[in-house]
């Protein structure tokens, strides 16, 4: 809905620049459900394929990522949720927590 709004008050070739989080691949269904990780923008991710996929269907063009930097979850949160073995299995995953900058164009 945000890139809507975007490209409905934009002027032709205006741009936005945006950062937010995202996640490639899905975390464990224990880290999804807790409201704490809600809070903490975690949870309720998408994969930065679809968010990016979303910015492409609302019309905008060279979409580009700026930054990405990963963001790392400390073993002290994840025993919270996840065994010691399961915490394994998630560090040497494709998994990732990403925030990332993107732009887009409204075209002219």
């Amino acid at each position: 809905k945000a890139f809507s709004e975007i490209i409905r008050v934009l002027k032709s070739g205006g741009h936005f620049c945006v950062s937010d989080v995202v996640i490639k691949g899905s975390l464990p269904e224990k880290l999804q459900k807790d409201a704490e990780m809600y809070a903490g923008c975690v949870a309720g991710v998408i994969d930065i394929n679809e968010y990016l996929s979303i910015i492409e269907k609302q019309g905008f063009k060279n979409i580009t990522i700026h930054k990405q930097k990963e963001i790392a979850i400390p073993d002290e949160v994840l025993l919270n949720y996840l065994t010691s073995d399961e915490i394994q299995s998630f560090k040497n995953s494709e998994i990732g927590i990403f925030s990332i900058t993107v732009s887009g164009y409204k075209q002219l």
